[in-house]
């Protein structure tokens, strides 16, 4: 029987020691150290805990997904909006109301855009949603006149799309290599019985899953990525039903005739896929069995009346399937990512955004209903993520890039039925030029300046999953802030 000083578990906790020890932030390595055993004690308690980012990719326009309705707010917006020579403003008819839980102060009221009724229903009745008002990448609290005369630190290279998703994914501009929710996973993961499956993708390289130690697992919404090597119920290899044929594929794709570092690494990714591959192969339950399917499930409504194949669901639907094997493959803990993607709405903002938002809204229910039927409402929370927000203004017929945004947070763990964070002020633009002096939350063209930042939005999910103090090593800017309250209730 190997001692724990031999355990692969105990190897991967050294790992992660030296990797926060290391991290820019400068924490010291006894503190590291006792964070994640705290961590690992959670993990290893019986229970199970996942993480689902949803990344609204192209930058959401949040002025259109969650309306303040209350009548300043209104006029401001369809002042702004209403514009020649094409309208971007929703109908007052049209918008969802919500019933927050809490009053929101000023006598605010607020609503949703009209395509997500499901949301709507997560919010007002089931509580199992909440909203997080004006989040944003931030070094420190910025005023309006600490932003103008740049009094203050600001965020690197803001306005752009790849920096500012490797930012809300990150905390760093384009180039970074480690993201938060691989932070997360390198803390949790010798927890997991399969350290392979702590950080899953099922939407491409993300950086958000980018641990020190840990490596992201991509996956197809359709399963395990294929390399052609498939198990038997009696364990045997075959490819093209021939137990040669494997073999020797297996041989040369998991070798290296060079001593490059990019041939080993292929050869590495290739072990690793072959062997998720099998692992995953008799893990997985069916996708069209329940809760997970019939494939009809995955379709959505198009604002238009016609059903369409919702590739968010897909990709949620393979997430739940990993869930529901998470027996079998021995995890505790997890962290998932995936996208939805046209959210660069410079044109036919109403049209294009309508659509987008039919595809979250059932992807949302979707996958509220599949955890809820298996159960795991209170163990999964999925939160949304993106580039940026967008402007109060128009470009002529959509809107451009801006910076803080409103974000949904989902699950039986959340406080839902919440808004966390004060709903922002929203002006008319000057009349000669495109400020918002009426605002103090709203900068050029009206985009929100941010006043929760995403390390506090991060560390309030990454308390929840068990990371306890070490969300002060993940996210060093943290301590500028202070923490956020009232979004998780455990």
């Amino acid at each position: 029987m190997k001692s724990f000083a031999q355990t692969p578990s105990r190897r991967l906790f050294l790992q992660q020691a030296a990797s926060l020890s290391g991290l820019a932030c400068g924490a010291p390595l006894a503190l590291n150290l006792a964070a994640m055993g705290s961590a690992a004690a959670q993990s290893a308690g019986g229970d199970y805990k996942a993480l689902v980012c949803i990344f609204l990719a192209g930058g959401n326009d949040a002025y259109n997904t969650v309306l303040a309705t209350d009548a300043g707010s209104w006029n401001a917006y369809t002042g702004t909006r209403n514009q020649y020579p094409s309208s971007i403003a929703l109908s007052a008819d049209s918008v969802l109301p919500l019933t927050p839980a809490r009053a929101l102060a000023g006598g605010r009221s607020i609503g949703l855009h009209p395509q997500l009724t499901g949301v709507q229903n997560l919010f007002n009745v089931k509580r199992k949603l909440a909203i997080v008002s004006n989040v944003g990448p931030l070094v420190e609290p910025l005023t309006k006149e600490d932003f103008s005369r740049q009094l203050k630190r600001q965020p690197s290279k803001l306005f752009s799309h790849n920096d500012q998703q490797s930012t809300w994914q990150s905390l760093s501009p384009e180039g970074a290599t480690v993201g938060w929710g691989g932070r997360l996973a390198d803390i949790v993961a010798s927890g997991n019985g399969n350290s392979l499956f702590t950080g899953i993708s099922a939407a491409g390289n993300s950086v958000w899953l980018a641990g020190h130690s840990v490596k992201q697992y991509q996956m197809q919404s359709v399963g395990a990525v294929k390399m052609g090597v498939t198990s038997s119920a009696a364990g045997v290899d075959k490819t093209f039903g021939s137990q040669e044929v494997a073999a020797a594929l297996k041989r040369i794709v998991t070798s290296s005739r060079r001593t490059s570092v990019f041939d080993n690494d292929v050869a590495e990714v290739a072990r690793r896929s072959i062997a998720a591959e099998q692992a995953l192969g008799g893990a997985l339950p069916s996708a069209d069995q329940a809760p997970y399917g019939p494939a009809s499930a995955l379709h959505y409504v198009r604002p238009d009346g016609s059903y369409a194949a919702n590739p968010l669901a897909q990709q949620l639907q393979v997430i739940a399937r990993t869930i529901g094997a998470r027996t079998n493959l021995g995890m505790k803990r997890q962290v998932f990512f995936v996208s939805l993607g046209g959210f660069d709405t410079h044109d036919d903002q109403l049209g294009r955004h309508a659509d987008l938002m039919a595809r979250l809204n059932h992807g949302l229910v979707y996958f509220d209903n599949v955890l809820t039927a298996m159960g795991l409402s209170d163990s999964v929370t999925t939160f949304t993520a993106s580039d940026f927000g967008r402007t109060f203004t128009s470009n002529g017929d959509g809107t451009d890039h801006g910076w803080g945004a409103h974000h949904f947070v989902m699950g039986g763990a959340v406080q839902g039925g919440t808004v966390v964070g004060d709903m922002p002020i929203y002006a008319t633009k000057n009349s000669n030029n495109n400020q918002f002096d009426g605002s103090p939350d709203q900068v050029t063209n009206g985009s929100l300046l941010p006043k929760i930042s995403v390390e506090q939005y991060g560390a309030a999910l990454g308390r929840w999953f068990g990371a306890g103090s070490a969300v002060s090593s993940i996210f060093p800017n943290l301590s500028n802030f202070g923490e956020i309250n009232g979004l998780m209730r455990t």
